[in-house]
Parts: structure tokens; C-alpha cells; sequence
């Protein structure tokens, strides 16, 4: 009898552990399929960049992934098992791969349905080309810590492995590019005793974080910087991070020279002559291109494109007051860009953009974009493209016929020329990524 009441008992406290646990993992579940179905509908579940891949016969389904994930709603457990649920939002950190208890994530590059092309490139981040190395987002991945890990390591196996300067005339490394990545290199060439130059083509430092918006807030993770220390934040306003980098290069006085821009990279025998757009030419055994893949910014090709009210980037939005100004794009820098005019003094924005909805944009412009629409700050025009640009004003095509629109200026962002064309005459292998 005594023996019955025990388990009675126990059977009890065990349904009151187990169904409202049960609940509320199908209630979270159910959740996570809404999500999915949504998402899929939008076509926001690929993610083209650095992301995740399950494996699904490894994956246990505990969801230490999606605890681990600091952007929100990328994965969910669906069915017991990790789920890419908004891939556009993945910027690639690998914190899910870190928190899996049984390595079923592995990070890739592309999809089945988009290839991604990338410079082929080792452990170390040594392209085919024995010496010359490609560090930072030009790899293929993101984030300002990626690129600051990639750098030490790549500087670290020139150090101990790679050849180093014959005479005075030659520097142990060439870096070209001033931004994260760049600057990384220089500092832990530094720390190693490296003779080095940092080649910039802009006439100041920082590289793409130069032409953020104003006041973008850069997504980051504290990160170890050579002979400086750790950086703290987590997020921080393009200013601050920005003037950080002016702040370092000083006082540790780092050796670049800007307004230098890299035309070529001549081979010969494991050596390479380094030419400047200026004539210049620098030699070494090593190169590391930090180039970032910005590139060239992309044109529309339209009648009026070169009136010099036209541009393709944005820094100072304050400086634009009580204006007509067309913005072009439906990216996360076209959205940016629109609302920090829209903030500027009877500003009056139009954004166009080719699309139907904003698909590729974070869930923070998300939300802002829709809000400055609610509000009549800005005014967009999906499906339409830009048919002409005059003096004062627009014409855009829609669907519903010609529209012409009064103008002051006109921001145009809609991507940039990958530097490819660049590696492949210099003779980097670049390969195709398809998430395998």
C-alpha cells in the first residue's frame, strides 16, 4: 500500500514538472514555426553571408544555439531540431557553433541558391599566392572582431614563418588598408618589431567605418587590440569608434600614409613591388590587403548621374538643411542614410527603391523605417527606379507611370564593385561559396 502512495505521488510531481514544462515548449514552438512560415513568405531565411548550417542527425535540439545567438530570431528549435529562421539578420559572430554542446553547427559561406564569391585562402589566411595574404570582411567575413582575429594570426605566421626584409629599401610587410583589419596588422606588426608600411587610399584612416551614416551604431564584441588592450563596448556610435582608431594610430604612431591608393601588386620570385596610383612603389616579401569590400560604388547609369549634386556616400547629414533630397536603395545604408536626413531641418526625403518591401535590412531599420513612414518623415517609393536626374529635380518609373519629383541632391546605394578585378590581375585564385 505504501509502496502505490509512492508512486502515485511521484507520478503526480512528475506531471506537474513535466505538462507545464511540455506546454510551454509546444506554445514555443508553435511560435517558432509562425516565425518560419513568415519569414519564408518575406524571403528572409537565407542568410548569404557567413551563417550557420545544422547538421540535423547531430543536433539534440536543446537550443543553446539560439541562447547564444545576441541578434534574435536567426534560429529557433523547430521539431526538435535548430532552425535558421531569419538568416538575413546572421552577421557571422559563431557564438552558436561555440555554445553547441555536440558540433552540429558549422559556420559557412552562400547558398544553394546564391554563390558567394571569395579570395581562396588558408589557415592563415594566405591566398595561393605564397605571401600575400587577405585579412578582414574582403575574406568573406564580417565583424570588426573577426577581422581584428584574422589579423593578429596573419601577422603572428608571418613573424615566425614567412621571409623577411633583405635591405633597407624593403619593409617585412606591406599592409594596404587602414581600417580594423588594417590597423590590427600594423599594431601586432609592431609588437613583433616588424618593419612595416600601412598603404590607405583615403586621405584619413578607418576605412569603411569612414563612411558609416552619422551616428550608426557599429555591432561589435570586446576584442583584444595589440599593445592597446581590450576594447569594451558592444556598441558604440561611429564617432566614437572612429575617433578611437584616430586615437590609436597617434599615439602609437603607426606608420601609414594615406591618399595612397593600390593599383598593382608585381610578382617575381616570392618578392612583390607594391605601385601607388601617385607612382610610388613600395617592395617586401610579404603583402597583407586589407582592402574591406566596399570597392567602387555601383552607378545607376542614368541621364544627369554626374551632376555633382549626385553621391554615393554619406557623413556629415547635418549639413543637409530644408532640402529636396532623393535617396536610392533598399539596403541597410540606403535606410540609414534616409533617416539621418529625415532627422536634419525640414528635410523632405523621398527613398526609392526598385523592391517591394525591405527584406535585407536589420530588424532595428525595420522598425525605424516604418515608424519614420508612419510619421511622414520619409517617403517611399517602392518598385520604382530612377529614369533621369536634372538640375532641380527627378523622374522615377513605377508601375503606376512617371513621377518628377523637385531635387537638391540625390544619394545613390545600391552596392559597390568588389575589388576582385584587382586580385584576379594580380593572380588570387577566387572561389565559389554555395553554404557546402
Amino acid at each position: 500500500m505504501e509502496t502505490l502512495a509512492t508512486a502515485i505521488i511521484t507520478f503526480f510531481l512528475v506531471l506537474l514538472i513535466f505538462v507545464p514544462y511540455y506546454v510551454k515548449f509546444k506554445k514555443k514552438e508553435r511560435k517558432a514555426k509562425e516565425k518560419l512560415e513568415e519569414a519564408k513568405a518575406e524571403g528572409l531565411v537565407e542568410a548569404y553571408g557567413l551563417h550557420p548550417k545544422i547538421n540535423e542527425t547531430l543536433c539534440i535540439g536543446c537550443g543553446s544555439c539560439v541562447k547564444a545567438c545576441p541578434e534574435g530570431d536567426v534560429l529557433e528549435v523547430v521539431e526538435g531540431k535548430a532552425t535558421i529562421i531569419n538568416g538575413y539578420k546572421c552577421v557571422g559572430h559563431g557564438l552558436c557553433a561555440q555554445a553547441c554542446p555536440v558540433g552540429a553547427i558549422e559556420l559557412v559561406l552562400g547558398s544553394p541558391t546564391k554563390v558567394v564569391e571569395v579570395p581562396e585562402l588558408d589557415e592563415n589566411y594566405q591566398t595561393n599566392i605564397p605571401g600575400i595574404f587577405i585579412v578582414g570582411e574582403l575574406g568573406g567575413v564580417g565583424l570588426i572582431r573577426n577581422a581584428v582575429e584574422q589579423a593578429k594570426k596573419c601577422i603572428e605566421y608571418i613573424a615566425k614563418n614567412r621571409p623577411k626584409a633583405k635591405n633597407q629599401n624593403e619593409y617585412d610587410v606591406i599592409i594596404v588598408g587602414a581600417g580594423p583589419a588594417g590597423l590590427t596588422a600594423s599594431l601586432t606588426a609592431m609588437g613583433y618589431k616588424l618593419k612595416y608600411v600601412t598603404l590607405e587610399q583615403e586621405e584619413s584612416i578607418g576605412g569603411t567605418i569612414l563612411h558609416y551614416p552619422r551616428q550608426k551604431i557599429v555591432m561589435t564584441f570586446p576584442v583584444e587590440l595589440p599593445l592597446y588592450g581590450k576594447l569594451k563596448f558592444y556598441e558604440v556610435p561611429k564617432e566614437t569608434l572612429y575617433n578611437l582608431w584616430l586615437e590609436i594610430a597617434k599615439n602609437f604612431s603607426i606608420n601609414v600614409k594615406t591618399g595612397k591608393k593600390v593599383v598593382d601588386i608585381k610578382v617575381s620570385d616570392d618578392f612583390f613591388s607594391v605601385l601607388t596610383e601617385d607612382g610610388d612603389v613600395y617592395n617586401s616579401s610579404n603583402v597583407v590587403l586589407a582592402l574591406g569590400r566596399r570597392g567602387s560604388p555601383k552607378k545607376l547609369g542614368v541621364p544627369g548621374e554626374e551632376l555633382g549634386k549626385v553621391s554615393y556616400k554619406l557623413i556629415e547629414a547635418e549639413n543637409y538643411n530644408d532640402c529636396d533630397i532623393l535617396v536610392v536603395g533598399g539596403g541597410d545604408s540606403a535606410v540609414e542614410s534616409a533617416m539621418a536626413l529625415a532627422n536634419q531641418r525640414n528635410n523632405r526625403i523621398t527613398l526609392s527603391y526598385r523592391g517591394d518591401a525591405f527584406k535585407s535590412i536589420k530588424p532595428r531599420n525595420r522598425e525605424r523605417i516604418k515608424r519614420y513612414i508612419d510619421e511622414g518623415k520619409i517617403n517611399v517609393v517602392f518598385k520604382s527606379n530612377v529614369k533621369e536626374i536634372k538640375d532641380k529635380s527627378v523622374i522615377l518609373t513605377t508601375p503606376e507611370g512617371e513621377i518628377e519629383l523637385p531635387n537638391d541632391y540625390v544619394f545613390i546605394f545600391i552596392g559597390g564593385t568588389l575589388p576582385y578585378e584587382f586580385l584576379k590581375k594580380v593572380g588570387i585564385n577566387i572561389v565559389q561559396k554555395s553554404g557546402n
